[in-house]
């Protein structure tokens, strides 16, 4: 009978205490979710999009005369496709001519004007080279006629031959005198007409050059390769109805297909973590399944701002290690650049971790309970973090903050 009432009694008792704990526990559980204290590899990555280009880049440029003619913002007025593969001397574009149009109008005006100065010129020269020579021939035939003049008058008195004498010398002053002011006239002729002609010449010549340039408007590639349109200062890409600049007449690139990289921007925070020679695995938004692998090999020093905002962002330079047709510039990547890899390490999720007053903790299951328990952590991810001291593999933890155990006291780790 005393062993019925002793069994009897210690039933009661043992269902009294899990129902104390059942209900204890619940209240806390009931709106709890937990997750498992994992062993495994833990990867530290610093996932960043960027774009792909090549490293080796053919430029085609607009003429370089556009500087000299001072022709300003020169739109474009066609270009092919972008991507469309070209061979040596394919048409690529053509740029609007109307600048140098205007300019080869007023070229053509101002030589035609300076031709008809030049014919105007010549013909005043010529005559009045024409009448000093007849002047002179003038002057020679006074000449001769006093001489004969003077021969015939061996009878005449003293007076008449020194009169004749005097005028013959007389004349073959003039005459010299004439034939020097002809030697300056004509020399002075000749200077106006190289004068006028070099003007001529020289605007042939600009006129020459503008058609040229005119022709040169209409671009032509002298590599062969793919075609990718150019980029402006604020990374916008050129296409038809966008301006070149004398400064950058740069219309297409032809990228080596061979040398391939992905230009990315990381923030202030992800810059400290990564360093030339990390290894990268680059995917591609154009294709979900293909995977190529790279290596960090340029990390900015020097920030800039991100267009719109006070930001400032650090460029890096991701090389592609392999190469695969598909891949082509422009195409947008996500490059997850590995930070650190760990093996055989204790992880839990980050939304299982609370901190006060620099003690880091975490709510562990604990039979019909919970245990808030003090954690020692270690690198942590975006998702992850390492656990070093206060769990055991799985053990399950938390994800959110149970009901009533905010006030709770933290078990501390043993020193």
């Amino acid at each position: 009978m005393n062993k019925k009432k002793l069994l009897v009694g210690g039933v009661v008792l043992l269902c009294a205490l899990f129902g104390y704990a059942y209900f204890d526990a619940d209240d806390s559980e009931e709106t709890s979710i937990y997750a498992e204290v994992t062993k495994g590899t833990f990867i530290n990555e610093v996932i960043i999009s960027g774009e792909v280009q090549s490293t080796s880049l053919k430029k085609i440029n607009g003429p370089k005369n556009v500087r000299k003619f001072k022709l300003r913002d020169i739109k474009i007025q066609d270009l092919i496709p972008e991507g469309t593969i070209v061979n040596a001397g394919d048409y690529v574009g053509r740029l609007d001519p109307s600048g140098v149009n205007e300019q080869i109008i007023d070229a053509k005006l101002n030589l035609e004007s300076a031709q008809s100065k030049f014919t105007q010129e010549q013909i005043d020269t010529t005559l009045s080279l024409k009448q000093e020579r007849n002047s002179i021939k003038d002057l020679e035939f006074r000449i001769e006629q006093s001489r004969l003049e003077l021969k015939q008058s061996i009878y005449e008195p003293p007076a008449t031959i020194k009169k004749l004498e005097i005028e013959l010398a007389k004349n073959e002053r003039d005459l010299k005198e004439k034939k020097d002011n002809y030697f300056i006239i004509r020399k002075k002729a000749i200077a106006k007409m190289v004068e006028v002609g070099t003007e001529v010449s020289k605007i042939k010549k600009t006129l020459g050059e503008l058609e040229k340039l005119q022709q040169d408007f209409t671009i032509h590639t002298d590599s062969p390769g793919m075609v990718t349109y150019a980029k402006t200062w604020d990374g916008s890409k050129k296409k038809v109805g966008s301006t070149v600049s004398m400064w950058d007449l740069t219309i297409v690139t032809l990228p080596d297909l061979s040398k391939m990289q992905s230009k990315t921007y990381a923030n202030e925070v992800d810059i400290r973590k990564i360093k030339n020679g990390l290894p990268v695995t680059i995917g591609f938004d154009a294709f979900p399944d293909l995977e190529l692998e790279g290596e960090v090999t340029q990390v900015a020093n020097v920030g800039e701002s991100k267009r719109g905002s006070d930001i400032k962002v650090f460029q890096v330079l991701i090389k592609l290690k392999e190469n695969d047709k598909s891949v082509k510039p422009g195409m947008t990547t996500s490059n997850a650049i590995l930070i650190d890899k760990q093996e055989n390490v204790l992880k839990i999720p980050l939304e299982s971790v609370f901190s006060k007053d620099s003690i880091q903790y975490a709510f562990v299951k604990k039979g019909f309970g919970i245990e808030k328990r003090q954690v020692k952590l270690g690198m942590s991810n975006l998702n992850e973090v390492i656990v070093l001291e206060g769990l055991k593999e799985m053990e399950e933890v938390s994800l959110n903050l149970p009901e009533g155990m905010e006030d709770k006291a933290i078990k501390m780790l043993e020193k």
